[in-house]
Order: structure tokens, then C-alpha cells, then sequence
């Protein structure tokens, strides 16, 4: 069985609801962007939010702890 871990593989995915409220729950080890746009996130250590530009079929390997509805345009899963 595989378990989670923060240098292992993901054991999970969901699509992501930006929210400028609510924290993504799991918290993600990467970003999968399903389209071109720009996300808006905070990362789990800080809580300034930086806007990035993020191209479809591209990982980024952040652990972002919210994509903020306020500056995200792309369509975006959580791999945890």
C-alpha cells in the first residue's frame, strides 16, 4: 500500500475551487494546470500571494495552501 508523504508519488487528485477563504484541503505536494491562465496562490509556509502564469498540461510542484478565486483565470487539479 502507498502511503502519502511529502517526497513520495500522489495518492490523489480532486479539482480545485480557487477560494480566497478556504484553504485546499488536502494540502497538495503539486498543481496541474488543465488550462492556460494565471493562478493566484498562497503557499503553505507565508501568507503573501503571488500571481503565476501557468500553461496547460504543466506540474508545478508547489504546496500552494490556497488558490485564490481573486487573480486565477486557469483551470487547475490538486495532486496530493
Amino acid at each position: 500500500m502507498i502511503t502519502p508523504g511529502a517526497s513520495g508519488p500522489a495518492v490523489g487528485h480532486y479539482q480545485i475551487t480557487p477560494s480566497d477563504t478556504e484553504a485546499l484541503h488536502p494540502l497538495p505536494r503539486a498543481l496541474f494546470a488543465l488550462t492556460d491562465g494565471q493562478v493566484a496562490i498562497k503557499a503553505a509556509i507565508g501568507d503573501t500571494a503571488i500571481t503565476y502564469p501557468v500553461a496547460a498540461g504543466q506540474v508545478y510542484p508547489i504546496r500552494a495552501a490556497y488558490v485564490l478565486e481573486t487573480g486565477t483565470t486557469a483551470t487547475l487539479a490538486a495532486w496530493w
